[in-house]
């Protein structure tokens, strides 16, 4: 994989971790915020860390988009997952949450599992060659179609 591929990666886990954090700081400002007050849900939008945390969500979402079209599912999420660790720190250390030994443990498994998936090929062996098979097939039919 290349340093760019990596790069991609690490914009996913950074966005949304940043993303969600600004979002839920922003949120926690705001107060209760109800679906059927559309006014309210608005005036959510346009505060400052709200903003900022959708427009990071939109960055994490272009990468996310990005590491899919060469990467299978399979490995991007759980490669991605390190961001859950990270927004478990900054929830604890910044918002004061309390996080139980289970989930601690949990969040444990998370990290190891990342190191698992990280190791492992990001595209399936047997995907590379249906796509080939499928270029071959459709070049015969565009052959016959001619």
């Amino acid at each position: 994989m290349t340093f760019r591929k990596y790069l991609v990666l690490a914009g996913i886990t950074v966005f949304s971790t940043a993303g969600d954090s600004l979002l839920a700081r922003g949120m926690k400002e705001l107060g209760n915020v109800s679906l059927h007050n559309f006014s309210g849900l608005l005036l959510a939008v346009v505060h400052p860390s709200v903003t900022a945390g959708i427009l990071l969500l939109l960055a994490f979402f272009a990468c996310y988009m990005s590491a899919l079209s060469w990467a299978d599912l399979t490995y991007v999420l759980p490669a991605t997952s390190l961001g859950y660790v990270l927004v478990a720190l900054i929830a604890h250390f910044s918002f004061h949450e309390v996080i139980s030994p289970e989930r601690w443990l949990g969040i444990g498994l998370i990290a190891a599992g990342v190191g698992f998936v990280a190791a492992g090929p990001s595209v399936t062996p047997s995907h590379q060659r249906r796509g080939s098979r499928d270029a071959d097939r459709d070049s015969v039919s565009q052959e016959v179609d001619s």
